[in-house]
């Protein structure tokens, strides 16, 4: 099995069933191995650095009505909520004293939120601060949306794919959300020169190793500068709340396959994955993860923005919790930087 690991490392491909055998593989000596060479793929090219994204949950309203998602527009229970561009800008701004070169601003696909309310709020935000980055993640819009934000300043955009089989994306989202429109939003993203990321949930009900196999694929193939990807974890106020969680071992197998296929890409220990796990971060880091996104928004709007239960706050807000970081960091041989912490293979707008 250490052998397919190094065919990995070397080839970054495996044909499907040694890649299917090493998703399946248990074996504690062949899995540090893994682990290892996911480690030494991420430090050739990023070094033992971390990156850190200040995290701005903005909104919690949604049109969308995931079958898996608590803030999806049939959640009569949600506690709605969003943030003015005031409330953005002030938030952004404490990150960036603590050392927070991005931000992320997450939310629900939220109609509210126009073209022009949008573009003026990453305006604002790359006014304040030039040397900030700016990631959105806000969904599936029109190509020409994402063209006007990344004329206003964007960067990056993260849209998880969710899943690369289209009937396992059917069986996760309503008949008025469409597998292909996902894939057409990437590929816009891409073009247009955005730094690029996709991901997916695993666990996710009724996944199957199949399914995964097809995930790597479409990353291999794809070539994103981000991927992120997490433990799926229910919520009991949505149709699929009832099913079990993923698992951390799966999801920690999973990003040093990925780092493998794609070593120089930016890869997130997810919050998911520390909601499952305390010590997930350093997991997901000794993993060949180089990214962590602390939360940076008010107290108030982090309990409201429950796309699961129990999420872990992964605060960042205060420099007490930001040396929390970097402590455990060291700990296990990283760093966390200040810096904008961009894809290598993409030069700086």
């Amino acid at each position: 099995m250490k052998r397919l690991v190094d065919r990995l490392a070397a080839e970054r491909a495996l044909p499907r069933q040694d890649m299917l055998a090493l998703l399946s593989c248990g074996d504690a000596e062949t899995l540090e191995h893994l682990f290892a060479r996911a480690r030494q793929a991420r430090e050739a090219v990023y070094g033992r650095d971390v990156y850190i994204r200040g995290l701005i949950e903005f909104t919690n309203f949604c049109k969308n009505d995931c079958l898996y998602c608590g803030i999806r527009r049939s959640n009569a229970r949600a506690r709605r909520y969003r943030l003015s561009q005031e409330e953005i800008l002030s938030c952004a701004e404490a990150g960036y004293q603590l050392g927070f070169r991005t931000v992320v601003l997450q939310g629900g696909e939220d109609p509210y939120f126009t073209d022009e309310r949008l573009c003026r709020i990453v305006r604002a935000l790359k006014a304040a601060r030039p040397d900030r980055a700016v990631t959105l993640s806000v969904g599936e819009r029109s190509r020409e949306s994402y063209r006007a934000l990344f004329e206003a300043g964007a960067d990056r955009y993260l849209l998880r794919h969710e899943t690369a089989t289209k009937a396992h994306y059917e069986n996760l989202h309503p008949g008025d959300m469409s597998f292909d429109r996902r894939m057409a939003c990437l590929a816009s993203l891409k073009s247009i020169g955005f730094q690029t990321g996709c991901g997916f949930m695993v666990g996710s009900p009724g996944q199957t190793a199949e399914d995964l196999l097809n995930d790597l694929e479409f990353i291999a193939r794809f070539q994103p500068e981000m991927v992120g990807i997490g433990p799926f974890i229910p919520h009991r106020d949505t149709p699929l709340g009832m099913h079990p969680a993923g698992t951390v071992g799966m999801t920690l197998k999973l990003l040093a396959i990925i780092r493998l296929l794609v070593p120089d890409v930016l890869l997130p220990a997810t919050t998911a994955l520390a909601t499952l796990d305390a010590h997930g971060c350093e997991k997901g880091m000794l993993a060949g993860a180089n990214v962590v996104m602390p939360n940076l928004s008010p107290p108030a709007a982090r309990e409201k923005y429950a796309l699961y239960e129990g999420k872990a706050t992964a605060a960042g807000e205060t420099a007490d919790a930001l040396s929390d970081l970097r402590r455990r960091m060291e700990n296990i041989g990283c760093r966390v930087v200040v810096a904008r912490g961009d894809h290598m293979g993409k030069p700086r707008k």
